[in-house]
């Protein structure tokens, strides 16, 4: 079905690995639109649970590919513009799925691949992983990636590597709450599928119903329409079948009817 990307299910898991290892995972036209349209699948798939995305060969993601940015520098505006929303788009549609995303970051995560792991909800990066906003370095800025990147690290800390490119490695990563957890190389399946097993445990509405009142909350004053907001989102959610369920499984002191093994 896809050229760039191999889908791999287990269970309520998808995975969504990169697979053009030839060039590090690097971005063209077919892996963004393939992208973009696996993540709007596998959103409206209501057996998959969590989706992981992960890049085959010796890297997560290079970022932008060099043919690709070759044909750019000699397109105009307009095409660049067509060419970055589409970029953009996808970008977006993987930041707002309403399953739990988790990146699984190994070797170069540089440019457009560290925006693949900022937009995912969370970042395992094993010990050799590395990032960067290398963008300046050619010339342009890390526009697309950046309302990602900022989420995750903050303005301060983007303002020193927008501008310096620099190399951060995971051990750093983690400081600057890029990355959630970080992993031996051997180790970073054992870590993966302790997130994933937690995240199987939540409802699935709730964990959407979660991450949209994240982008409602964040960085919003605590005001009397905030207040209110947060006491109509939680009323509303009470009332449905699922947390109907997830208190009856509660109280009957056994799992959840969504409870799902990654098996």
């Amino acid at each position: 079905m896809y050229e760039t990307l191999e889908i791999l299910r287990d269970g309520g898991v998808a995975t969504i690995w990169m697979n053009r290892p030839d060039v590090h995972n690097a971005f063209n036209e077919a892996l963004i639109a393939e992208l973009t349209a696996a993540c709007t699948a596998l959103d409206a798939d209501e057996s998959v649970r969590v989706v992981v995305l992960a890049g085959r060969g010796k890297s997560f993601s290079a970022g932008a590919d060099l043919n690709w940015m070759r044909r750019a520098a000699d397109a105009s505006v307009e095409e660049n513009l067509q060419d970055a929303r589409k970029l953009a788009g996808m970008l977006r549609t993987l930041a707002e799925m309403g399953k739990p995303t988790i990146a699984r970051v190994h070797g170069a995560a540089l440019g457009g691949g560290m925006g693949l792991a900022s937009a995912c909800d969370i970042c395992l990066a094993g010990t050799g992983a590395v990032f960067a906003t290398s963008e300046v370095k050619f010339g342009i800025i890390p526009s697309a990636i950046s309302p990602y990147v900022l989420r995750a690290i903050g303005a301060r800390q983007a303002t020193r590597y927008f501008q310096s490119a620099e190399r951060i490695s995971a051990a750093r990563a983690l400081e600057l709450g890029l990355a959630h957890e970080v992993a031996a190389p051997d180790a970073l399946d054992t870590k993966l599928a302790e997130i994933v097993t937690a995240l199987l445990q939540g409802g699935p509405k709730s964990q959407a119903a979660s991450k949209d009142l994240i982008r409602a909350v964040a960085d919003r004053p605590i005001d009397d329409a905030l207040v209110e907001d947060t006491a109509r989102r939680i009323a509303t959610l009470r009332a449905t079948p699922e947390a109907r369920e997830g208190l009856a499984a509660f109280l009957d002191k056994r799992p959840a009817a969504w409870v799902r093994t990654k098996q």
